[in-house]
């Protein structure tokens, strides 16, 4: 199963600063890569993935979207996410 986790982001979005260091700690924790995406620079993601908001976050597995989540994750919410679709369980 192939599992691809995007974020997108604007600059100077308050709440898109605030997420880095928790992506940075999932990828840490988690072993995965997250792709960071400037919206506003790839435009064509906001009509694929009908972006609304900023920070968003997709964790997809096999091409489909798994897991949307609007607006600041909190790190415990993101990592339970990207767990929940790993081929293999990490230990807690």
């Amino acid at each position: 199963m192939a599992l691809r986790i995007l974020t997108f982001y604007q600059e100077g979005c308050m709440g898109c600063e605030e997420q880095t260091p928790i992506l940075r700690e999932v990828e840490g924790d988690l072993g995965v890569k997250i792709e960071e995406i400037n919206a506003v620079e790839n435009p064509q993601y906001i009509k694929e993935y009908n972006l609304r908001v900023t920070p968003t976050t997709l964790v997809i597995a096999d091409d489909e979207v798994r897991e949307r989540m609007e607006g600041l994750v909190h790190r415990e919410d993101l990592e339970a996410a990207v767990r929940r679709h790993l081929p293999e369980p990490l230990p807690r």
